[in-house]
């Protein structure tokens, strides 16, 4: 982890606990009284980090951050508390369309695909990417020497697109700005390119890593609302606009040490240009065709045919593994040294007991510790085979155990040693008895392959997030991804159905022939 610098110690503070006694008296006094301490709703992600949002190191209960100071300063110049309400960044405008809060405010880039979707303020900060390499490299300074390399970001974010218009780069996309850094400074990554306020806050003060090249497109930060609420807009431009004459704003970016010559320039040009609140804050809606949304949802099949081909790669590769091991460890477990099979049992309760999810965080963040890396894929496969092999275990332990005793006392009374037996007489129909719960278990785990995209690894799931959120779509992107998910399932649950259905006719096998089969005579003795 990387110590945060001393600014983001500094002590601000939004009162969250004020707005909200305030919110209890206006609901218990009724409607009049809520609508004169109606609170200013602002969603954003807490986990996105400094400078922008994050949990106070001294009080996690807190929030601060630049953009919290920025929320208090509004609602004392608009006359309403300011409330927090937390959001996962890459579903903030989901979550403000959806009437979740009033306002987003987190870091939102303007961009005209979100423009379409909802309205902007003025900008309220303006900046530009930053590229940051480990100390070491010397051989990149700017985007053209990215190529063949591979780079990290933070998802849906500008950077991403910066790079996706770049050829030949490997990009990795982060849930979290932390990460990004982490997997630059352990060999991961060749660089990183991230808005300029979040590598001052995590790359410069990182001592395996430094800048390079100059500055990096441009952008501009600005509140979301609502495209209705034309009335709020207005209120918060103006707002903004007194923030900035009376020198509010300067003074909120000087404490966090993100005062920088874009900002300075747009603070020029919203001071003293008259239509600079027109410019900003026209809305680019246009309602499309049928026919245009069709053609756009067939434009997406092969982006998301390569996210379903890796997911099935990933779903097979994970679930041999996870038969193999899991084989193992059920006859580790019932017929291994004591030892060996408490061992066994341990890890088979452990990993049950414990989230799929934070299983693929410590193998992909945590083992880099202790001097293990490994590639997103790899970490994919390995966690979800370590994973289903607990489950595949105890399968075929309930398999084995199936089998009647006096399939084995038939083998060892034929001059078989106890591997033998197990090799040639019990594991193989303990295998056609498991056919139809590991099956299931395949299907379980090509579902749970959506999981990996925490890891920056690109599958189907992943790919739907990068579509859904750039033309905020989450319905026909998210139909479109579940129909194919349904399509590539369909074979196996049809695989899963008729193992069934045949291994539960060849239980109804008569004992004679299963003892014909082993080679022990099925007429009794004459008494």
């Amino acid at each position: 982890m990387i110590a945060l610098p001393a600014a983001a110690g500094l002590p601000t503070r939004t009162p969250l606990r004020r707005a909200s006694v305030l919110l209890v008296l206006a609901a218990a006094l009724g409607g009049d009284a809520l609508s004169a301490t109606d609170p200013l709703r602002w969603g954003a992600d807490s986990e996105g980090g400094a400078p922008y949002v994050f949990p106070d190191p001294k009080d996690p209960r807190r929030i601060m951050g630049f953009e919290v100071d920025i929320a208090g300063a509004l609602g004392r110049e608009l006359g309403r508390p300011a409330v927090f309400v937390q959001n996962q960044w890459d579903g903030l405008i989901p979550g403000l369309l959806r009437g979740n809060y009033d306002v987003a405010l987190n870091g939102l880039e303007i961009t005209p695909d979100r423009e379409q979707v909802i309205r902007f303020t003025i900008p309220y900060y303006a900046t530009s990417e930053q590229l940051s390499v480990r100390k070491d490299e010397s051989s990149i300074h700017a985007l053209a020497d990215l190529r063949g390399r591979t780079v990290g970001t933070l998802k849906f974010s500008l950077a991403q697109r910066i790079l996706e218009a770049e050829r030949g780069i490997d990009i990795r996309s982060y849930e979290g700005q932390i990460n990004a850094y982490e997997d630059l400074a352990n060999g991961r990554l060749d660089a990183v390119l991230m808005d300029w306020p979040i590598a001052m806050y995590y790359s410069r003060p990182n001592p395996k890593l430094k800048f390079t090249g100059p500055p990096i497109g441009h952008l501009e930060y600005g509140i979301g609302v609502r495209p209705d609420d034309a009335r709020l807009l207005n209120a918060l431009d103006e707002a903004l606009l007194k923030l900035v004459r009376g020198g509010e704003l300067r003074r909120i970016y000087e404490t966090w040490g993100l005062m920088n010559p874009e900002t300075e320039t747009l603070f020029e040009r919203l001071v003293h240009s008259p239509r600079a609140l027109e410019e900003f804050t026209r809305t680019l809606t246009q309602e499309r065709p049928w026919r245009a949304r069709v053609r756009q949802y067939i434009g997406y099949l092969p982006l998301l045919g390569r996210g379903a081909v890796m997911t099935l790669v990933i779903s097979v590769t994970g679930m041999a593994l996870a038969v193999t091991l899991g084989l193992l460890l059920a006859l580790t477990y019932l017929y291994g040294p004591r030892p060996a099979a408490w061992a066994s049992r341990a890890y088979i309760e452990v990993v049950r007991g414990t989230p799929l999810l934070i299983q693929l965080y410590l193998i992909f963040y945590g083992l880099p510790n202790i001097g293990i890396r490994l590639t997103p894929f790899l970490a994919a496969v390995v966690g979800l085979g370590l994973n289903y092999a607990a489950y595949e275990a105890e399968n075929y332990r309930a398999g084995i155990q199936a089998i009647p005793r006096g399939q084995s006392e038939a083998a060892l009374s034929l001059g078989m040693t106890q591997t033998q037996a197990l090799r040639h007489v019990i594991v193989p129909q303990a295998l056609r008895l498991v056919i139809p719960p590991v099956t299931n278990d395949f299907i379980a785990l090509f579902k749970d392959s959506s999981i990996v995209s925490v890891i920056t690894m690109v599958e189907l799931t992943k790919v739907y997030g990068q579509l859904a959120s750039t033309y905020y779509d989450y319905i026909g992107v998210g139909l479109l991804t579940a129909a194919i998910y349904f399509l590539l399932g369909l074979p196996f649950v049809r695989l899963a159905r008729w193992a069934e259905a045949r291994m539960a006719v060849d239980r109804l096998v008569p004992v004679s022939a299963r003892r014909r089969w082993l080679g022990v005579g099925s007429k009794p003795a004459s008494g």
